[in-house]
């Protein structure tokens, strides 16, 4: 019940706060959130070949052992679940899933970071915004499995194990990081220790996603922490997730946008 009131409240803080792309006076942020609201407009349904495998995992009531490394999942959370749950209940839907294709591809696309592969469904729509390579991070084998089945993404490589392990040892690899996906620990540790991991060789035309960030009281904690961050200069609350750039033409800004 806590869990339910806290994100009744949540949304409905959202909503009396948020603005549509009408009222956007900077030209930076009307031009960026019209062509977001175009896109999706152009692609309602998502991409065809990668919805079908959605549709085939909604299907799928093959049962999995699943190793959480992080916050875990509300609405399934048992260790052993079905691949039809898991994909209904912890994958972005079609929307959000192309809102971080389209933020992926405002930045040069080099070196792509996805942080909670899941099923795959988000790692296909970041590969299409890919120029370079995705590094996508999971802690589950058994998901990862799945979400490595053909068609496997494009210049994609897929990484086992924990985020905390695992992340720096890539991080010391690249020299930059050009899009990167939090959607993986659901904590406040956790989110933030992924982000400044990342900050180092963040640019200034690299933009982070954070997924979730009204999920429990100390995702909001995190995502007011990197709002703070000297190095951020605009955020974008789409409620479902948070837009972080490192450039704007302007004072630093914190929006609350309706999509």
């Amino acid at each position: 019940m806590a869990r339910l009131l806290f994100s009744i409240k949540s949304y409905l803080k959202y909503w009396l706060k948020k603005e549509d792309h009408y009222s956007q006076q900077s030209p930076f942020i009307f031009q960026t959130y019209n062509r977001l609201y175009n896109f999706l407009n152009e692609n309602r349904v998502g991409d065809p070949e990668i919805e079908k495998i959605r549709k085939r995992l909604l299907k799928t009531k093959t049962k999995i052992n699943v190793l959480d490394l992080g916050a875990g999942s509300k609405m399934v959370p048992l260790p052993t679940r079905e691949i039809a749950e898991i994909t209904r209940y912890s994958t972005s839907n079609p929307k959000f899933s192309q809102l971080y294709q389209f933020f992926c591809s405002l930045t040069p696309g080099e070196k792509v970071i996805e942080l909670g592969t899941c099923v795959g469904i988000s790692t296909r729509y970041l590969s299409k915004a890919t120029l370079g390579k995705l590094y996508t991070f999971e802690g589950s084998e058994e998901i990862q499995k799945i979400a490595t089945q053909n068609p496997t993404p494009e210049r994609t490589e897929f990484i086992l194990g924990p985020i905390e392990e695992k992340l720096p040892k890539v991080i010391n690899e690249v020299h930059h990081v050009d899009f990167a996906l939090i959607d993986a620990n659901h904590t406040y540790q956790g989110t933030l220790q992924s982000f400044y991991t990342l900050l180092p060789k963040v640019h200034s035309k690299s933009i982070i996603a954070v997924g979730d960030i009204h999920w429990t009281p100390e995702m909001e904690k995190a995502w007011e922490e990197i709002k703070s961050c000297p190095q951020v200069k605009l955020t974008i609350d789409f409620f479902e997730c948070g837009i972080v750039f490192f450039n704007y033409p302007g004072v630093k800004t914190h929006l609350i946008l309706d999509i």
